[in-house]
């Protein structure tokens, strides 16, 4: 089951407001989705991301193929009852995997990938479009991924257009492998040339349909990959709005792997609908806090008395029962508890940022409090 619903066009910038069914829940977007690679939002349980608010989560379907095995997780429910999560999954494909652990591929070719594992000593495992819808089919989720190759930064017309080739063969044999009614997302590639990002949306959408659809691309939603991989920022979200402008309005649009809450609000505007980033949990981890006046390291000695929380006008859990002073306490110390209390200060950040975002498209204020943020920010640091 999946359906997208677009509620609201925004009157004064690309931002909408929309509505996605599955059979886990209904997700509003635009959306924020917190990464739980495996099978787990690092440092927080399942009912802590319910009660954050968070209305879908991302899994990854390379490190779930590694270890556990997704026959392990079939064999037991399914991934949803394996990490006890009642809403919504999206899993990616492994694709970005390919490129991000390029060391350990040992073959790749038109079939697919061979790479040696980073768990077990370096055997090696294969890894082709169909086995990764087998895969996620297997896992259960709500959302597919297409496998795909992401382009490098930076990459010639010529060397875009080769990994973009690839991608759309191994998007066309990704749909005919599906065999569920899983939703499945094609990925936008092409670097960041903008006639290679124009065409491949114009192919993507000619690829025929399968026994799922009567008419129509086949595809519930789209991806826009290959950013964020090392290209300056306004070329970033160049590329987001050339893909915006040319994806089907009726459809979801998924901007892979973005990014600080700077991007999230430009990438808004620039008609995106879903987000996902290890951003606010990776950098929970070492420290590093989001809050509405700039970003904090509370390692700095200046908080080792500071009775504040982490940030005033902040309604979590953490900011409303911990001073920064304990906080930077318990990192010093590498207490776990210091990797809690940070992911759920920032993990709140974000959600409440998209919640309020989407409260202004409401309201057609999206400008305004869009430069607002951006403003308080820049000049309020901490």
């Amino acid at each position: 089951m999946f359906k997208f619903e677009l509620l609201k066009k925004s009157r004064n910038t690309g931002g909408r407001i929309g509505r996605i069914e599955t059979a886990h829940g209904k997700i509003d977007t635009p959306v924020f989705m917190p990464v739980g690679t495996q099978a787990t939002v690092k440092a927080m349980m399942s009912e802590e991301m319910e009660n954050l608010g968070a209305q879908i989560i991302l899994s990854n379907t390379y490190h779930l193929y590694l270890r556990p095995g997704h026959e392990i997780i079939k064999e037991l429910g399914g991934l949803h009852r394996f990490m006890n999560w009642k809403r919504p999954l999206l899993t990616d494909s492994g694709g970005y995997q390919i490129f991000s652990l390029a060391d350990l591929r040992t073959k790749f070719t038109d079939e697919g990938v061979t790479f040696q594992s980073h768990l077990d000593g370096g055997k090696k495992h294969f890894l082709s479009p169909e086995i990764a819808i087998e895969i996620q089919e297997a896992l259960g989720s709500d959302i597919m991924m297409v496998l795909d190759e992401c382009t490098p930064y930076p990459a010639d017309a010529k060397k875009a257009r080769d990994s973009m080739e690839l991608s759309l063969r191994w998007a066309k044999r990704s749909l005919d492998a599906r065999k569920s009614e899983n939703a499945l997302f094609g990925i936008v590639q092409g670097g960041m040339h903008k006639n290679l990002r124009e065409e491949y949306i114009d192919r993507l959408l000619e690829i025929p349909n399968s026994k799922f659809r009567t008419s129509g691309s086949d595809f519930d939603g789209f991806s826009i990959g290959g950013l964020s991989v090392g290209e300056p920022i306004p070329i970033m979200y160049e590329m987001a709005e050339i893909c915006t402008e040319r994806l089907p309005k009726e459809k979801p649009r998924y901007l892979m792997g973005v990014g600080t809450p700077e991007d999230l609000l430009e990438c808004i505007d620039r008609g995106i609908d879903m987000f996902d980033c290890v951003m606010p949990t990776r950098h929970a981890r070492n420290g590093y806090l989001f809050t509405a006046n700039g970003d904090i390291n509370i390692y700095n000695a200046k908080f080792a008395k500071d009775s504040k929380p982490i940030d005033e006008s902040c309604e979590c859990h953490t900011c409303k029962n911990y001073s920064r002073a304990y906080l930077r306490h318990l990192m010093q110390a590498k207490e776990i508890l210091a990797s809690r209390l940070s992911t759920l200060h920032n993990l709140h950040f974000y959600l409440d940022l998209i919640r309020h975002a989407a409260l202004a498209l409401g309201e057609d204020r999206y400008p305004e409090f869009k430069n607002n943020f951006l403003r308080e920010r820049k000049e309020n640091v901490c």
